[in-house]
């Protein structure tokens, strides 16, 4: 596959943003987390890879509604209701598939990412020779518990409560409410400061952050509440990694059930690592990365 940019037109008439970097016949596509994220935290995945002595051809792209690629009027209650849904993202992802040529491939997902590998492993699996789950688990209601008790880890009781107030109230936008997701954010997400993942102006995406996750990391409010794909983890056949970081929002205990659950799973964590472990200790999160592709080529995956 050619080296740079391409925009792709989606068979609805929308443009995706994509870019691939590194030379081999190893191919891996990476999806953002978010939902309304961005690619960017992929830039150097195939440099990193390189690193640890394995080419690998990666290509990222920007989902719809976000970054580079076509941003829909989300107000519009007909594009809202064909477009934001768990379906729409996931057959994407396989249109994405297809129209850069892909096939026998490594598909890496970071938390909402990660969410769809979890589902294209079941759906669309017959494309793939392995999955990695990357910081997301597969019960929403074991993360909402988990992101409850990060609260606890760093800030007063009494900014945990003024903090349900706000939520109550849906008053996302106080300055002080915002002062505290940023302590946590820091703590658990971007433990590499200054944030790498930052722009000076909003470039689009919220409307799709909104929709599934709320107005941030650390509560729930829209479609992912109710996600749940434990009884369906016996379905992904393929040989599948799941990474966590070992100081993020997604708990450990429920990447150990998925381990499992999923025939063939194996399970690494990244040291001081949160959510965005990539960019946080990228030499042992490709490591990993790294370690598992070479075993699947070589015919040596184990748990």
């Amino acid at each position: 596959m050619k080296v740079g940019t391409k925009i792709i037109t989606l068979n609805n008439g929308y443009h995706l943003w994509t870019n691939t970097q590194g030379q081999g016949n190893i191919h891996l596509l990476a999806l953002h987390g978010g939902p309304g994220g961005t690619h960017e935290y992929w830039e150097d995945a195939a440099y990193q890879l390189k690193q640890q002595g394995l080419d690998v051809q990666v290509t990222m792209y920007d989902q719809l509604g976000s970054l580079y690629s076509d941003q829909p009027d989300y107000s519009d209650p007909k594009i809202a209701a064909e477009y934001l849904t768990y379906e729409y993202f996931l057959d994407e992802v396989d249109e994405v598939r297809e129209k850069l040529g892909l096939d026998n491939f490594y598909l890496i997902g970071q938390s909402w990412g990660g969410l769809l590998v979890q589902e294209y492993a079941v759906k669309y699996g017959k494309h793939l020779k392995g999955a990695i789950i990357s910081s997301m688990v597969d019960e929403i209601d074991e993360y909402v518990a988990a992101v409850n008790r990060r609260r606890q880890e760093v800030l007063p009781q009494t900014e945990i409560d003024f903090m349900r107030r706000c939520e109550a109230a849906n008053d996302y936008s106080n300055k002080r409410y915002q002062e505290d997701v940023h302590i946590l954010n820091i703590n658990f997400v971007d433990r590499k400061q200054p944030s790498k993942l930052s722009h000076l102006y909003d470039l689009g995406g919220s409307a799709v952050y909104n929709a599934f996750q709320g107005d941030n990391e650390f509560v729930i409010t829209g479609k992912l509440k109710d996600w749940h794909f434990r009884s369906q983890l016996k379905n992904i056949q393929v040989p599948t990694l799941l990474t966590f970081g070992e100081i993020e929002t997604m708990p450990l205990s429920s990447a150990a059930i998925m381990q499992k659950e999923i025939p063939h799973a194996r399970l690494v964590t990244t040291p001081d690592g949160g959510h965005h472990h990539m960019v946080d200790n990228p030499a042992v999160y490709y490591k990993h990365l790294a370690d598992f592709i070479r075993d699947v080529e070589n015919g040596n995956f184990s748990a």
